[in-house]
């Protein structure tokens, strides 16, 4: 019974009972093709019997595993390899099987693969996934031919796996490692140095002008024959907390990927680039009531904590509440924080609704107003019209992108800041407005 669940039969054998099919049918007019039909269907069968030895010759013919992180990176490619082993004493031909989760609706997946008798290889491939969450991996089949290729014999490995798929952290990795080789700038974050004001020395520097005269380093000027000055480091451990709204607003897709799920990305990254800064990297979530606060730390574990809070985080998409947001900030943070509010204006009318708590929040921390921009519409805007009606969407499509440029005119009016982003941009323009306002001191 199990010999009769792991065997298949091969198109080419399809092929050969077609032709035989054929000589029978012939056979009927013509005796001579009968008998070629009879000799055919018994090379046929000793062809298949043949093939099926070869297959079943070892019990353990092929092995074959999966391997993969124990946990994936969201809106990332995440590289899964998988190792084959080939114990027969021939060359055999693979088509390998794994059984992805529902979840990439991926539904034509194989890989093709031949291996040498006794020989051991590996593939890989990538999935990127657009949602949080646990993903359940299921069987790996590997399905091994001959090169009689009549019949094939199928392996089913075990490698049930539920894998959680956590925030980018592949993202966070690869911006905390630009940053400590200093080669962020690769990625379009800008080189921005600040020369501090504290009382924590730097270096000394060969003066230049725009450099404060108070700095001067007369001990190094005697020695140099130059005009040189002391070189000060930012002040450190401030406050930077990532505000995310989970409401309505934040379910926009872009590739796949929800601008909540953006935001939560580049929460991550930013926290760990704050922490590298020496400041202190908090947590917040909201909609119709605050969700989630973890407090702002820069203890080795915060960032631990911060992913796992991120991971966690759901939501029903409903109406955000901005009163109770401020009335929370007023009770959790005393202290003057940078607060990097994660949210979505479609319309002015809809910032004015939420412009009295705004500039409550704005006056005692300093707060970034963060939204996205709609890039259908620049798409749209882009394209020659052809036909009234293409211009009359284009017409629509520049109102609303006005609007856009309008909300980031009424939150400066107010000395409230903005980052008006493409999603796919979120993470670079946020560590850019970060390091902006560390060099103009502003925290």
């Amino acid at each position: 019974m199990i010999i009769i669940k792991s065997i298949y039969l091969r198109q080419r054998l399809y092929i050969l009972l077609s032709i035989v099919v054929v000589l029978f049918i012939l056979g009927f007019v013509w005796p001579l093709f009968y008998s070629f039909g009879k000799l055919s269907i018994l090379v046929v069968v000793g062809l298949v019997f043949v093939d099926s030895i070869l297959l079943y010759s070892k019990r353990d013919g092929i092995l074959a595993e999966r391997i993969m992180a124990n946990k994936l990176s969201n809106g990332d490619k995440n590289n899964i390899s998988i190792y084959i082993q080939n114990n027969y004493s021939f060359q055999t031909h693979l088509e390998i099987l794994d059984e992805i989760p529902h979840q990439f609706q991926i539904r034509d997946f194989l890989i093709k693969l031949s291996l040498n008798a006794n020989q051991q290889g590996s593939t890989s491939y990538t999935v990127r996934p657009v949602k949080r969450g646990e993903y359940k991996f299921g069987g790996l089949h590997v399905f091994v031919v001959t090169t009689l290729s009549l019949v094939s014999r199928r392996y089913t490995f075990s490698s049930e796996k539920n894998v959680p798929v956590y925030p980018s952290f592949i993202q966070m990795r690869k911006y905390a490692l630009l940053a400590i080789s200093n080669r962020l700038t690769m990625y379009g974050v800008k080189k921005i140095r600040k020369i501090g004001h504290n009382q924590e020395f730097d270096q000394i520097k060969l003066y230049t002008f725009g450099d404060d005269y108070r700095t001067v380093n007369w001990k190094a000027t005697a020695r140099k024959g130059e005009l040189m000055v002391n070189q000060y480091q930012d002040e450190r451990s401030q406050q930077v907390y990532s505000v995310i709204d989970k409401g309505r607003v934040m379910k926009m897709p872009f590739e796949g990927m929800s601008l909540l799920d953006y935001a939560i990305n580049a929460s991550l990254v930013i926290s760990n680039i704050a922490i590298s800064k020496d400041d202190k990297a908090g947590l917040m979530t909201f909609t119709n009531r605050v969700q989630a606060t973890l407090p702002a730390s820069k203890n080795h574990s915060q960032m631990q904590k911060i992913a796992d809070v991120l991971y966690n985080q759901k939501t029903n998409f409903e109406e955000s509440d901005f009163e109770s947001l401020y009335v929370h900030i007023k009770r959790t943070i005393s202290q003057r924080s940078l607060i990097l509010l994660y949210t979505n204006f479609e319309t002015v009318s809809s910032l004015q609704n939420q412009l009295p708590y705004l500039r409550k929040i704005a006056a005692a921390h300093l707060l970034i107003v963060v939204f996205f921009e709609n890039t259908e519409l620049k798409s749209l805007i882009e394209k020659k019209p052809t036909n009234t009606e293409e211009i009359y969407l284009q017409t629509i499509a520049e109102k609303f992108a006005l609007e856009k440029r309008l909300i980031v005119k009424e939150l400066q009016k107010v000395g409230i800041q903005a980052i008006l982003t493409p999603p796919q941009h979120l993470t670079v323009n946020t560590i850019n407005k970060y390091l902006e306002l560390k060099a103009r001191g502003l925290i």
